[in-house]
């Protein structure tokens, strides 16, 4: 079972849904937004993914949190971090059965599904 991370209106998320609906690849999307997130969801990406990728720091969201609180992120206060903004999780999250992946490249999705 394949499950794309994201949120609808990222363009990212879009590229990723198009490779994956042209290349007959059946997904399910999970929406922050209208899904949600939960500590437990979070704290899975952060210890299967590498915890500080998964922040977003190019967003808004991560450029609005004070200078405090970048210096001082660690992966247990940026998982609550990311459960209180799931706008600031990078996306998307892939999860492909127990392989989990970050962001979306054409090729790296190649590789994924040859």
């Amino acid at each position: 079972m394949i499950t794309l991370y994201g949120i609808s209106n990222c363009d990212t998320i879009k590229k990723a849904k198009k490779y994956l609906t042209d290349n007959n690849i059946e997904f399910t999307f999970h929406d922050y937004r209208k899904e949600g997130v939960n500590e437990q969801m979070v704290a899975e990406f952060a210890d299967k993914l590498d915890w500080e990728q998964l922040v977003n720091k190019r967003g808004t969201t991560y450029r609005a949190l004070s200078d405090e609180q970048k210096q001082n992120l660690t992966k247990q206060n940026a998982i609550q971090l990311l459960v209180q903004q799931p706008a600031m999780i990078k996306r998307p999250v892939l999860v492909n059965g127990t392989d989990f992946y970050l962001g979306f490249k054409v090729a790296q999705y190649d590789e994924i599904f040859k």
